[in-house]
């Protein structure tokens, strides 16, 4: 983890204080001890962090040199804090005891612990480095310096030292003396990517890893030209052909460049699930994606047809729709591999034949297998490929560096000095899952192994005759009961997705996120993925449901009782609404279908019918699916039926409309008599 800039604050006269400056500049460095002792972690590491110092040794052509021939080592000095680095002394040093096994190299380049002395081969002065720069320098050793020494892997060490004895900067590194560069090594470089959903990746994503600066993009940039093996996630090319002519033209080009490489390759299962949890799961077969049809939309795949002349306009044909083995298949793979964890048992490769047949071949760490070293072994009658464990490691953080050469010089070297324990035979070295490596860093990766090696291709270590040998290590049911899991709850999906008209909308994108889950890249994550995709199965589960209904009033003995079915899933469901009351003075439609819109709350209406006059009652309400599975939650709502008033509300309304016809009648009669006398008065007066 980057750490904070930790500048200085105290500047004293540095004329007169330089001694204490340096002293505190190697305090920062990981690597300062006391006098005479390296400092064995800082150069080992992915980048120094910043705000520190950091000593870097590198010798010879990636380490390696010939017995008797001259030696040129490298020190540089990156200087990451706010303060220079004062003039110093740098010095190389050689442990003439070599380095037996890879144990005790990881011991010296870690701890800096390795039985021998040490001896000189070569001393220069060092120029100030200031502050946020680096400064590289050579020291050149004579053959004289080495000395007739046999083939092996040698300790070195570079030193800083300035004017004051308060601290020595220090590093660790190896000299590989008289390396085979005759032997065969195959490398396997794993091709993945994962979207953000967890299902397919989309046009965006597609678009983004493919562009020419893209992470897709950049991985075959790294292996064109060599002879690395590529192990491909076959739902890179379905997640491609599935967006059939709406598919990035960048994307389309790069499965077109894939499928034209000269590379060798072979499939992983699909999201690189890992095939070892899944056979000691009790699974009768590997997992698979279920149709990918609802990421298929059937105009993407309309090619026109021109109508016959004298209409030049196309007419479109039925859409042809490609299957599962279409949109996965990649030209020129291999059959026949599996590549999982490497805590396999005697029992998972039984299961894989079956999965695969007898001629299935596993790819395993050779830290699982008794045999460290033979590339190709039978355990038991099962065939398997060992990879080189630690090698591979170090070559994996080769592969990832991006932007620091020194760190990547360093896991190059301590690669190729692991790989110097297998002896002459073939090796297989396999890369670590990783979507973030750029194109140079895999490249440079792959090609160093040319120093010590020849390149084999997959077909010919498959070929060879195979060692004995057993599985060694003890394995864990964590990943198994994880699986158990995540199973049991696409099958409460399963039968949920009733509710949908196509349920493989739902439940071809679960399948896919649980073997992606369960994928060898995904091991170290997976408590926290598989807990979060828990989360959402339930929020799936409850996603449909009889909205808590408010207290109802009915005031007449026949209406319609409002009810709300929430629908929180991006389509639309087709449910039975169950109404049942608490007792027989409401009668009430005891089914009703509703089909409930996405992302909404559709409201249903649900006869009824007062048998009395009033009372309080419970209805029940209950979804199911069309096949009958209870849906969501129930709900109560509470009902007061005032029936009654429904009559006397009548009768007032009669009331009130006969009183205002005898208040006509008796209006209309007042005006007539008054207009009666009106009439008669006139005619009485004198002018009449």
């Amino acid at each position: 983890m980057i750490s904070p800039r930790t500048g200085r604050r105290a500047r004293a006269h540095r004329a007169t204080h330089g001694a204490l400056a340096f002293a505190l500049v190697l305090g920062l460095s990981l690597g300062a001890q006391a006098a005479n002792a390296p400092a064995a972690a800082a150069d080992t590491q992915d980048g120094a962090d910043e705000g520190t110092v950091r000593l870097s040794l590198a010798a010879g052509l990636h380490g390696v040199v010939a017995s008797e021939a001259p030696v040129t080592a490298t020190l540089t000095v990156d200087n990451d804090s706010d303060e220079p680095v004062p003039a110093g002394r740098l010095t190389v040093e050689i442990n003439k005891t070599p380095l037996s096994d890879s144990d005790e190299l990881t011991a010296w380049l870690t701890a800096g612990d390795a039985a021998g002395s040490f001896t000189s081969l070569g001393t220069t002065e060092a120029d100030e480095v200031a502050a946020s720069d680096s400064s590289t320098t050579s020291i050149s050793a004579p053959a004289a310096a080495i000395g007739d020494i046999d083939a092996g892997v040698y300790p070195i060490r570079g030193r800083l030292s300035g004017e004051s004895s308060a601290g020595i900067l220090g590093t660790t590194s190896v000299l590989i003396v008289d390396a085979d560069s005759s032997r065969e090594i195959t490398v396997l470089v794993p091709i993945t990517a994962t979207p953000e959903d967890g299902g397919l990746l989309t046009t965006e994503e597609l678009d983004e890893l493919t562009a020419p600066d893209g992470a897709l993009t950049a991985q075959l940039d790294g292996v064109a030209g060599t002879s690395a093996v590529l192990a491909v996630d076959p739902l890179i090319p379905a997640a491609i052909r599935a967006l059939g002519t709406a598919a990035p033209t960048s994307a389309s080009d790069w499965l077109t460049r894939l499928e034209s490489l000269s590379n060798e390759r072979f499939t992983l299962q699909a999201g690189d699930a890992d095939a070892t949890v899944q056979a000691r799961a009790g699974l009768d077969e590997p997992l698979e994606p279920l149709p990918l049809t609802p990421y298929l939309l059937p105009e993407n795949f309309i090619e026109p047809t021109p109508s016959p002349s004298p209409s030049p306009s196309p007419t479109p044909t039925a859409p042809e729709m490609p299957d599962y083995e279409e949109l996965t298949a990649i030209r020129g793979s291999e059959d026949g591999i599996l590549w999982p964890l490497g805590d396999a048992q005697p029992g998972d490769l039984a299961v894989f034949d079956e999965y695969l047949g007898a001629d299935a071949t596993t790819i395993l760490p050779s830290t699982s297998l008794s045999t460290g070293d033979a590339p190709v072994v039978d355990v038991d009658g099962h065939r398997a490929l060992a990879v080189t464990a630690d090698a591979s490691a170090a070559l994996s953080e080769a592969a990832a560096t991006a932007d620091d050469d020194t760190t990547r010089e360093q896991a190059i070297t301590t690669a190729i000095a692991h790989l110097a324990y297998t002896g002459s035979q073939p090796a297989l070295i396999g890369l670590a899952r990783d979507e973030t490596r750029t194109a140079d860093s895999l490249r440079e990766a792959i090609l160093s192994l040319s120093t010590v090696a020849q390149p084999a291709t997959l077909v010919a270590l498959e070929k060879a005759k195979p060692a004995s040998a057993s599985l060694v290590g003890e394995t864990s049911t964590a990943r198994v009961d994880t699986l158990h899991e995540l199973l049991d709850g696409e099958s409460a999906l399963t039968t949920f997705s009733s509710v949908l008209e196509d349920p493989l909308v739902l439940l071809s994108p679960e399948r896919i996120e649980i073997m992606r889950l369960m994928g060898v890249g995904s091991a170290e994550n997976l408590a926290a993925g598989a807990g979060a995709h828990s989360t959402a199965t339930t929020a799936t589960l409850d996603a449909v449901s009889v909205q808590q209904p408010s207290p109802i009033q009915l005031f007449t003995s026949a209406a319609p009782l409002p009810v709300w079915v929430r629908n929180d899933l991006p389509w639309p469901v087709n449910v039975t609404l169950h109404s049942r009351p608490s007792d027989a003075r409401l009668d009430i439609q005891p089914e009703t279908p509703v089909e409930a819109q996405p992302a909404s709350n559709t409201r249903a209406t649900v006869p009824v019918e007062a048998r009395v006059g009033s009372g309080v009652l419970d209805v029940d309400f209950r979804l199911t699916s069309p096949t009958g599975v209870h849906i969501g939650t129930d709900q109560t709502a509470t009902v007061t039926v005032r029936a009654e008033w429904e009559g006397i509300g009548l009768g007032i309304l009669g009331g009130v409309i006969g009183l205002l016809l005898v208040l006509g009648i008796v209006r209309t009669i007042v005006r007539r008599r008054t207009s009666d006398e009106t009439d008669a008065a006139a005619s009485d007066s004198p002018e009449s």
